[in-house]
């Protein structure tokens, strides 16, 4: 009986130990397709977007463009925000207050802006009065007085400099009460 009893744990041990060998081969067999995916998809991707050799580093080369300058719109007490009164259909008072910053790339326009700030200030004071407190509760209210905004100092900086020269008008901060 003792032999019989042997012999079934010999058999449970084979039989576990091949289990245990056909696991490892079938893990091995995985990472192995896993990588030659991987390898052959990598292979295709350098293949398929890599340049043509005839051409030139200049065709292929994009346009630098020069470094972002910002300025920041300030009142005349050097204040870094708007505070303007709303018209408003509800007969209430409503304010805004907003900071903002002009977007260029040339430092001949950070200067105009800087020396002309008080002019610029004036007519971005003149458009925000005028504005209904109604029409800036919405998002397409808000961009259509940041392009209104826009526009009024590219009209002045292309009097003074006969170029627009500010490529953007960034709000900084936009709060209505």
């Amino acid at each position: 009986m003792a032999q019989d009893t042997d012999r079934v744990d010999g058999a449970t041990d084979k039989a576990a130990g091949k289990a245990g060998i056909s696991r490892h081969l079938v893990m091995a067999a995985v990472v192995l397709v896993a990588l030659l995916v991987g390898g052959g998809g990598m292979a295709a991707f350098f293949m398929f977007t890599g340049g043509d050799d005839a051409q030139t580093p200049v065709e292929t080369a994009p346009a630098v463009k020069a470094k972002a300058l910002y300025t920041k719109v300030r009142t005349l007490e050097g204040q870094p925000m708007f505070v303007v009164t709303l018209a408003s259909q509800d007969g209430k008072r409503h304010m805004l207050q907003v900071h903002i910053e002009a977007k260029s790339r040339d430092p001949e326009v950070v200067e105009v802006l800087t020396l002309h700030m008080p002019r610029v200030v004036a007519k971005l004071n003149e458009l925000f009065r005028a504005q209904p407190f109604e029409s800036l509760l919405t998002v397409g209210g808000k961009l259509q007085l940041k392009a209104q905004g826009l526009q009024v100092i590219q009209e002045f900086m292309q009097e003074k400099i006969g170029r627009p020269g500010v490529e953007a008008l960034l709000f900084t901060s936009f709060v209505m009460q």
